[in-house]
């Protein structure tokens, strides 16, 4: 897949990623829905900050696992490390230029009963057993 590049509002966080393959989904947890951000997965790996570093505060709530990470100037959070997986990236898909999000298929993550969502997506994403496996 080709690089991605995106900012917040204001332009002083940019960055750039190359898309995990993978559903696009939003989430309807009590931040998310608030936010309205649509997310798609990104690896660690292929993440890099442009600019903007010193730029960047921090949120977490509940576990504190998942990281929230938003611009200080225009308050706009353009990508997060999710609790499911906090070593990877979610990137907020209304922060990346150029998306067409009516061309998407976007999924709901439920992240109001999160345990529950959480554990119907591990799963959805485990590998099917072999044929004539039990």
């Amino acid at each position: 897949m080709p690089v991605q590049t995106g900012s917040c509002h204001c332009a002083a966080v940019r960055f750039a990623y190359v898309p995990s393959p993978g559903p696009t989904f939003h989430c309807n947890c009590s931040l998310c829905h608030r936010r309205g951000a649509v997310w798609q997965g990104c690896a660690a790996a292929q993440f890099g900050l442009l600019a903007g570093q010193e730029d960047l505060l921090t949120y977490t709530f509940g576990t504190h696992t998942a990281q929230h990470f938003f611009c200080r100037h225009c308050g706009v959070a353009p990508f997060s490390h999710p609790r499911l997986s906090p070593r990877h990236w979610v990137i907020n898909l209304r922060c990346v230029d150029g998306v067409d999000l009516s061309a998407r298929v976007v999924h709901l993550f439920d992240g109001q009963h999160w345990e529950e969502a959480a554990e119907a997506f591990l799963q959805s994403r485990a590998p099917a057993p072999a044929d004539g496996a039990e």
